[in-house]
């Protein structure tokens, strides 16, 4: 009998043929990094790396839903990708994000529920500061998670303690190579990112009625924007048809929101833009009442903090 020829290697395969956007922008973040970092800043390849570190973390996000791989080993290398590009550990969304936010839907026992600090509020100094109030809430959370994981799960608790290795290091020797080109080429971007991806928390909910299944409208807990920033950024304007079909690949959503569940939401919570939405809350509403946002939540149902 003949030998069997070697069979050449096979390249893992995407879950979906459109997550080749993804590639590329986890692919382009880092070389645009790289080549600013030997030739030297430039406003314009700066700005477009500050857009896709929240692009970034939109796959980091879309990743933690619906793994980007068929491939269990493919996915793995893709988690320590995208810590070292976001600057944070991958595993945090599944105690922050899936076991808390996607199962209260910013509900009074949602963690990181808009209207816990502070009040009811959608105003700038509310979506300035609600990372860090996440944040606050939010790593107790994980130590928890870490400690469950490493009594019952020690693997588990290894490859996330593995990333917390990946990230932290690469700062140490990233800092020790030219602290100036860290800070400025990886490290303020990556904050940046961070920042966008705990602070789209709050565009997307506050002044939406956190009341579960208040009057039948059980779908008013979120808000979506429509417009560009949906091919740009991987539909992630579109929260309600995310939070009903959180398994969905991303590029389902424009359709489902568009078929199922538009005309169900509150008009309210339909906008249609992310920029010109900030400018009239944010910025105009400080000035003048009229353009500010109104809750959907009467102050009488608001839980205690």
């Amino acid at each position: 009998m003949a030998p069997r020829p070697d069979r050449a290697p096979r390249l893992p395969r995407l879950h979906h043929w459109r997550d080749w956007q993804s590639l590329a922008y986890l692919a382009l973040l880092p070389a645009l990094a790289a080549w600013q970092w030997v030739h030297g800043f430039h406003w314009l390849l700066y700005g477009l790396m500050l857009f896709l570190t929240l692009g970034v973390s939109v796959i980091h996000h879309n990743h933690a839903h619906l793994r980007l791989w068929r491939s269990r080993r493919a996915n793995r290398f893709t988690d320590f990708w995208l810590t070292l590009l976001q600057g944070h550990p991958t595993f945090v969304f599944w105690p922050a994000h899936m076991a808390n936010h996607h199962r209260f839907r910013h509900g009074p026992q949602d963690a990181a529920r808009t209207y816990r600090f502070g009040g009811d509020t959608n105003h700038l100094w509310g979506y300035l500061v609600h990372p860090l109030q996440a944040a606050t809430v939010l790593y107790p959370m994980f130590v928890a998670w870490l400690a469950t994981l490493r009594r019952h799960w020690p693997g588990a608790w290894r490859y996330c303690m593995a990333q917390y290795v990946l990230w932290l290091g690469s700062w140490v020797a990233l800092l020790a190579l030219d602290w100036r080109r860290a800070l400025l080429f990886v490290i303020l971007p990556q904050l940046h990112g961070l920042h966008w991806l705990l602070a789209t928390n709050y565009l997307q909910h506050a002044h939406a009625d956190g009341r579960p299944g208040a009057k039948g409208r059980s779908l008013d807990y979120a808000r979506n924007f429509e417009g560009l920033v949906n091919p740009l950024l991987f539909n992630i304007g579109l929260h309600t048809a995310h939070h009903e079909h959180s398994h969905a690949h991303w590029s389902e959503l424009a359709r489902l929101h568009r078929e199922r569940y538009r005309h169900l939401v509150h008009p309210a919570l339909n906008e249609r833009g992310l920029l010109p939405y900030m400018a009239r809350v944010f910025l105009l509403g400080a000035l003048v009442p009229r353009f500010r946002s109104r809750s959907l939540m009467p102050p009488s149902s608001l839980p205690p903090p």
